[in-house]
């Protein structure tokens, strides 16, 4: 299946979409800097790209993690973000309350992992007529995603995509299951592969998530080849100093050459 994000294609042989960004949004600068390094390495690459940062995650270890700047200012960076680097944008979307304020500014909407059942918050997303990534629960099979895919399309809105990051196997720790890949495709929608949430160790930290960011290229070659329609990475220029999900954070630098590689893997094992 293909459909239309951001005026991109995103599907069957199509060119592979990227979206990435940091975690959350920190300062305007940093995400502005980010949007045009990563745009430049997309095209580089033969990616379409998109930039992700949350205005708010809500989903923190601790209450005394930072959560972002919230709706209102988040929306303003993300606005800004589409104007000076000239780039669609997609964050996530916690409340049904929130999705027809962010349509507002955004070209895509993201369902949390956590928040994948949440029927009201999927009919909200559905209703702003925005395409829909829905994040596959870390304690979802794969094949339990058609309900939530059901859910947007049945409230009017086919402009779905699915994205696999990781599965829980307890004690602070995650395993990708490849087959999940196929499995979601065979659903009749896009699958996009989260590289750097599948290598977080949730709640892993002292009071917030650890990761093994250097397992991000090994698993993203490895989507690639099993066959995918795009990726979806964390990165940042100084991943040590991010202020969210810095552990399983991609560093900018790290990015153009991994982007080559992918592309290189993907002309071979292009989705069937």
């Amino acid at each position: 299946m293909v459909i239309d994000v951001a005026g991109y294609k995103v599907g069957d042989k199509c060119r592979p979409l990227l979206i990435a960004g940091p975690c959350v949004l920190e300062d305007e600068e940093t995400a502005v800097q980010v949007a045009r390094y990563v745009k430049q390495a997309a095209e580089n690459a033969g990616f379409n790209y998109i930039f992700k940062a949350s205005f708010d995650k809500a989903n923190r270890t601790s209450i005394a993690s930072y959560r972002g700047p919230g709706l209102e200012k988040g929306l303003q960076m993300l606005s800004r973000v589409k104007q000076e680097a000239g780039v669609p944008v997609i964050s996530d979307i916690h409340l049904p309350s929130q999705a027809e304020a962010a349509a507002r500014v955004l070209d895509c909407l993201q369902i949390p992992a956590f928040l994948c059942r949440q029927t009201d918050l999927l009919v909200a997303a559905a209703k702003t007529g925005l395409p829909i990534s829905i994040k596959k629960g870390q304690f979802m099979a794969p094949w339990d995603m058609r309900h939530a895919l059901n859910k947007v399309r049945e409230s009017g809105n086919k402009l779905v995509m699915l994205t696999e990051r990781g599965t829980t196997f307890g004690y602070n720790n995650l395993v990708v299951d490849m087959r999940s890949l196929a499995i979601m495709r065979s659903l009749g929608a896009p699958v996009i592969f989260d590289a750097t949430h599948s290598v977080q160790l949730p709640g892993g930290g002292d009071g917030c998530s650890a990761g093994q960011r250097e397992f991000v290229p090994l698993l993203a070659r490895a989507a690639m080849a099993a066959g995918i329609d795009g990726l979806f990475m964390e990165v940042h220029p100084e991943p040590e100093k991010a202020l969210c999900d810095g552990p399983n954070s991609l560093s900018l630098d790290q990015l153009p050459a991994l982007l080559e590689q992918l592309q290189e893997i993907g002309s071979f094992y292009a989705p069937a």
